[in-house]
């Protein structure tokens, strides 16, 4: 089994958006070009989950093949972290299922096994979630409604960097915010495996405007091939780099 990269878009947002494409249909066209898409829904202290804004982020996660979680402010930290990792063990646990399929069988998946052979896949599978490389694209909703949860989101990313930096794999990983000034998305802090630089970046957080989620992850997705993502790989045999979309 080669050694991949997962590619993750990880949409930090309330819901509700209300400018250009349905954000469900463009997670989908990310998905099919291998990339990831998770997005936790941040309620207000008297929201409900029950609410139109936070369905639409479930629609997008199952649209993108990611996961989704809606938390209130306060826990938002600790929820940044778990999806992160629960997006890469979803990831790796179908690419292991697509060759479990070659083996035995395109009837066979990794629930058919005994316990024990499913735990030993298990345990490689985790194993495979510390050691790959991994992209993460951090895309932050900074429309008007998100003003008050702004603190709190920066609190998470930095939660989130140490995390990461905790990893053995390679780790690579941007900010974005949405709306940008002139296009749908606006640079934050650009590919970089020094996550611990993070905290600089804050003051360009900043709320207003609409919420145009649909350009936004679009937009985000094409961030992915740039060639700046080559930079930091250079001592790696680029024929050993596979891109796990999965």
């Amino acid at each position: 089994m080669k050694k991949g990269t997962l590619k993750q878009i990880l949409l930090i947002t309330d819901g509700c958006s209300n400018r250009g494409e349905d954000p469900a249909a463009t997670a989908n066209i990310a998905s099919r070009q291998g990339i990831t898409v998770n997005v936790i829904g941040i309620l207000d202290d008297d929201q409900t989950e029950e609410s139109e804004g936070l369905k639409e982020v479930e629609d997008i996660a199952l649209s993108g093949g990611g996961v989704s979680q809606l938390v209130y402010k306060q826990s938002l930290s600790q929820t940044v972290q778990m999806v992160t990792k629960q997006a890469m063990t979803q990831t790796l646990q179908g690419f292991v299922n697509q060759e479990l399929k070659q083996i035995l069988g395109s009837e066979q998946t990794m629930e058919d096994l005994e316990p024990e052979k499913r735990g030993e896949i298990m345990e490689v599978v985790e194993d495979m979630g510390e050691t790959c490389d991994l992209e993460v694209l951090v895309l932050v909703d900074t429309s008007a409604s998100m003003h008050d949860k702004l603190p709190t989101v920066k609190e998470a990313l930095i939660d989130l960097s140490i995390s990461l930096n905790a990893r053995i794999g390679r780790n690579r990983f941007c900010i974005y915010s949405f709306p940008g000034k002139r296009n749908s998305i606006q640079k934050v802090f650009d590919w970089s495996p020094k996550l611990d630089e993070v905290s600089t970046v804050f003051p360009k957080l900043t709320s207003g405007g609409i919420t145009p989620t649909g350009p936004a992850i679009r937009e985000a997705m094409y961030q992915f091939g740039k060639k700046s993502l080559l930079r930091g790989f250079e001592n790696e045999d680029e024929s050993d780099v596979e891109e796990a979309g999965y």
